[in-house]
């Protein structure tokens, strides 16, 4: 089953964990000094938030596989939408090693696919863009 994920993007993370924390009723799965991830079950999502982009707000959206099938079959759907996507495959990105697969939707938006293989102590040194493949100047994740 896949969960939604959504990162977004704030300016003050220890009030932003706060106040997250309080809505859901829980603690993040993982705090870092520039990041926090929940791990919710109702409703279903990965929702995460981190303090290293310059503007605020969501960053972008996307599904969590359970299983490199499950992802690999995100992609075939993606590749038939007429859309230009990015496949990463061991992705050092959020603290975590990932594949992945990264487009952007028709009004502008990030969408990232991915499986989460390993965690990794870093928060990540993949900055490829997901329109252009091309190195981007942001951190990973980078759009």
């Amino acid at each position: 089953m896949k969960r939604f994920h959504v990162h977004v993007a704030v300016s003050d993370l220890e009030q932003s964990i706060r106040f997250y924390s309080a809505l859901f009723g829980i603690e993040p799965v993982v705090t870092k000094p520039d990041y926090a991830k929940w791990m919710l079950e109702d409703p279903r999502i990965n929702f995460a938030i981190s303090n290293r982009r310059a503007k605020t707000g969501v960053d972008h959206l996307g599904l969590q596989a359970e299983n490199g099938a499950e992802l690999e079959e995100i992609g075939a759907r993606l590749a038939q939408a007429d859309v230009s996507t990015t496949a990463q495959k061991g992705a050092n990105c959020c603290y975590a090693k990932s594949d992945k697969y990264w487009t952007i939707d028709p009004q502008g938006i990030a969408w990232e696919s991915f499986h989460t293989l390993d965690s990794v102590p870093l928060y990540g040194s993949d900055t490829r863009s997901a329109a252009t493949a091309e190195p981007a100047k942001a951190a990973c994740c980078a759009r």
